[in-house]
């Protein structure tokens, strides 16, 4: 099983700046938004003669490159990232807008809830970032709560945070950029004790502390 990380937040809240301090030479990112990175040099480091990025948010494509993941790509990467699984759900929705019934609907949320399972059946070794925009909701009292933004209720009532343990909420906060690791009128979580509640937007510094807190627990397990 893959470790997997989902990263939400508004717009320019840092998302995809926190890809930065990954090593290129063993990181493949997928830009479903087709925007390009978000920091200087990112051409040099990801492009596609060094066959380490594609943009593109076609389910079929993503769904290939895990098999590739799983195959010829084993030894070359250990950080896959989809950077845009907003604009993935969006981009289908559009593709099927001339479909009519029930099922539409239900094949919208399959397919964007199938993209999600079926990157933790990946190899162990591999590390999965799922990066998303989020949505911010009030209700007739006032409270307030952030998700991530999905593309209909279906998905809303499945609550595709529920599939992982590590939830980072990005935030912009006094000029600084922020994850949120624990929930704060949010679905921000993380594994115990494993993060402060807030952390610099480092993706490097996050999967270094996963795999450190993952060694500390297998090594608690032998001495039981």
């Amino acid at each position: 099983m893959s470790r997997a990380i989902l990263v939400y937040g508004e717009s320019g809240s840092g998302k995809t700046t926190s890809l930065r301090t990954l090593d290129p030479e063993r990181t493949f990112i997928v830009d479903a938004d087709r925007k390009g990175l978000s920091w200087k040099g990112w051409k040099k480091q990801y492009n596609g003669a060094k066959k380490n990025y594609t943009q593109t948010s076609s389910v079929p494509t993503i769904e290939a490159i895990y098999q590739k993941m799983q195959g010829e790509w084993a030894d070359k990467f250990d950080t896959l990232v989809i950077d845009g699984l907003t604009t993935i759900m969006v981009d289908d929705e559009m593709r099927r807008a001339k479909e009519r019934g029930f099922d539409k609907f239900v094949n919208l949320a399959q397919c964007v809830w199938n993209i999600v399972s079926d990157a933790h059946l990946l190899r162990e070794n591999l590390t999965v970032v799922f990066i998303a925009h989020s949505l911010t909701e009030h209700d007739e009292s006032g409270y307030q709560w952030t998700h991530v933004k999905t593309g209909g209720r279906k998905l809303d009532k499945i609550v595709l945070e529920s599939k992982f343990t590590t939830v980072l909420w990005a935030k912009s906060l006094d000029g600084r950029y922020v994850f949120v690791t624990q929930a704060d009128h949010s679905t921000a979580k993380s594994p115990m004790d494993c993060f402060e509640k807030e952390i610099p937007n480092d993706m490097a510094a996050v999967i270094a502390a996963l795999k450190e807190y993952e060694e500390d627990d297998d090594n608690d397990a032998e001495t039981k």
